[in-house]
């Protein structure tokens, strides 16, 4: 079974689904910036990886930290838009990605009264 319980998983993304018994609480966006690197860069070069690798490591960093803030327990992310970005004063390049999630919790497990325990059982 993996679930957030048995892994510590909290981030889901496109295919993967958080736990079937997860709460929805509500669809979010997040926005985050790779590092800049010097000079242009194209779809697939070695740059572009280096700053898609960066992208989606702070990309991460974020959903964490939004899931902790909004009270949830796992994103899962169904959108994401990246594009590149330039600077031609500096002549700097990074990537900007836009990612849309929807934030869950925990099913919340609620205690039947000792009375209702007890009717079942007579």
């Amino acid at each position: 079974m993996t679930t957030a319980a048995h892994d510590g998983k909290s981030i889901y993304w496109h295919r993967e689904l958080p736990p079937l018994t997860a709460e929805y609480l509500a669809e979010h966006t997040v926005e985050a910036d790779s590092g800049r690197v010097a000079g242009a860069f194209v779809h697939g070069d070695e740059l572009w990886g280096r700053c898609y690798g960066e992208l989606m490591t702070r990309t991460e960093a974020r959903l964490a930290q939004e899931i902790a803030r909004l009270g949830g327990d796992y994103a899962h992310v169904h959108d994401e838009s990246i594009m590149p970005k330039h600077d031609a004063t500096t002549g700097e390049s990074w990537l900007h990605g836009r990612f849309t999630y929807m934030l869950y919790r925990r099913a919340q497990v609620v205690a039947r009264p000792a009375s209702q325990i007890e009717a079942r059982h007579l």
